[in-house]
């Protein structure tokens, strides 16, 4: 990139420059670029164009900056490549970590509405199209165009920065622990600096400080082989499908409220609840309507998303509802997900439903772990590096972010918290209504403008 002009060295220089070059069209047309390649971890087909992103894509833009850049293959088998970056100014100056990924879930062609290419970007109004501008591309690309502009303002950046960026986040981030693990003098930093996920509403900036936890538990009934004719069995047999549904209407109750004691999660603090109460969610245009009393009594529906457990039935399987026949289902099978919050118990959630299963003589339900995908985190309110980062924030914006203990969603944190023990400060620059994960994935320009602006603000108080 080279429209971003030359030095003159203060903070409104920079704000400037990253202004000019979205205003020229320049950040546009790099999207454009990093969307057109297909980098779908979710299609092993599609296995070369991880490579290539980060080959093509950002190993180009890292080298410009000055990092040293390097690119290593998966650690665990069908994980994609990683790259990290290192850009050395000053022993005695901080050191950021920046994270993003470049794979994204599957294009979903033929879905989008108006016969877009997933892999095309299309501008309609202030909505740019395609897939990956949410999630990750456009905001990771924010962080990378941000630290240009600081770098041809001052000079440098100040401080000692460092890029990772996985290609298999889609996936489960798989092998992202053990590489940490094994590259932690690498990636060691005094916090992680990242974008993903949606800001609480469109027109609120806004900081979490990590993320819930995710897992998922199969729940089954396997009675006996194969149906039975409902007419010369019915009232003789036990039916799966029937108790399964009683033994799920004692986990969670109709309202959604958790009934197991030992999912839920430990009372809020008033520094948790405090910084929730500002933080009301709204998920901008084609956004469903929120149910004001689904959820834990007593909670306000931020606090149940951001401070409290959530226990969701994904899918659910008896017999054939599209084709059904008389007869008693042989099995019935579930599968739920426990969202949770820092401090909750996850060790013992598999305990707490066999014992409760077992006391409430469902003792035939199998209950079964599927993968742990993300472990929950938070980083402390009052990090200092939290100041730090709101304090830039309110200076650009002329207001204050809403600052959140955590993201509802999952992301991979635990990594930055536990294995390479740092705080972790996300600025995601999307909204809720985005269509992530489906088809027409987009973005807000006005929110990319404003997060170029966010970023480069951050990154210059940093250094200076």
């Amino acid at each position: 990139m080279t429209d971003i002009g030359e030095s003159v060295g203060t903070r409104e220089g920079a704000l400037a420059r990253i202004r000019g070059h979205y205003d020229s069209g320049g950040f546009i047309e790099t999207l454009a670029r990093r969307v057109a390649v297909p980098s779908t971890s979710q299609d092993p087909d599609f296995a070369p164009h991880l490579w290539r992103y980060l080959d093509e894509e950002i190993t180009p833009a890292a080298r410009s900056l000055g990092f040293e850049v390097r690119v290593d293959p998966n650690p665990e088998a069908g994980g994609g490549p990683l790259l990290t970056a290192v850009r050395q100014e000053d022993a005695a100056r901080p050191t950021v970590l920046i994270y993003g990924h470049g794979d994204t879930v599957l294009g979903h062609e033929g879905l989008w509405r108006d016969g877009r290419d997933p892999w095309t970007l299309d501008c309609d109004g202030e909505k740019l199209y395609g897939r990956g501008v949410a999630d990750n591309k456009g905001q990771h690309s924010i962080a990378l165009a941000a630290l240009e502009a600081v770098l041809a303002e001052r000079g440098r950046f100040g401080f000692n920065a460092k890029l990772l960026v996985e290609t298999s986040e889609e996936t489960g981030s798989k092998g992202l622990r053990a590489f940490a693990g094994a590259n932690r003098e690498r990636l060691a930093a005094d916090v992680l600096i990242a974008s993903d996920g949606p800001r609480v509403a469109p027109d609120r900036p806004t900081v979490f400080l990590g993320s819930r936890g995710v897992v998922n538990y199969a729940l089954e009934i396997a009675a006996r082989e194969g149906g039975h004719h409902s007419g010369n069995w019915g009232g003789l047999l036990s039916n799966p499908a029937t108790r399964l549904a009683n033994a799920l209407s004692g986990m969670v109750d109709a309202r959604g409220r958790i009934l197991v004691e030992g999912l839920r999660p430990p009372p809020m603090s008033n520094a948790v609840r405090t910084a929730i109460a500002a933080c009301a969610v709204d998920g901008g245009p084609g956004a469903p309507q929120i149910d004001p009393d689904w959820g834990e009594p007593g909670l306000t529906p931020w606090e149940r998303v951001f401070g409290w457990n959530a226990l969701e039935v994904l899918a659910w399987e008896a017999g054939d509802a599209a084709q059904p026949v008389n007869a008693i289902p042989p099995r019935a099978r579930a599968v739920i997900q426990m969202r949770f919050v820092a401090d909750s118990d996850e060790a013992g959630f598999l305990p707490a439903i066999r014992a409760h299963l077992d006391a409430h003589g469902f003792g035939d339900v199998q209950v079964s772990p599927l993968r742990t995908t993300m472990k929950a985190t938070r980083t402390p309110l009052d990090d200092p590096w939290v100041r730090r980062v709101m304090v830039s924030l309110e200076t650009t914006l002329g207001q204050s972010p809403a600052l959140l203990p955590n993201l509802g969603g999952s992301i991979p944190n635990d990594v930055f918290t536990d294995v390479l023990g740092m705080p972790t400060i996300w600025i995601p620059h999307s909204f809720a209504g985005c269509s992530q994960h489906a088809p027409n994935e987009h973005v807000l320009a006005p929110l990319l403008r404003e997060g170029l602006e966010m970023m480069t603000g951050i990154f210059w108080d940093i250094g200076a």
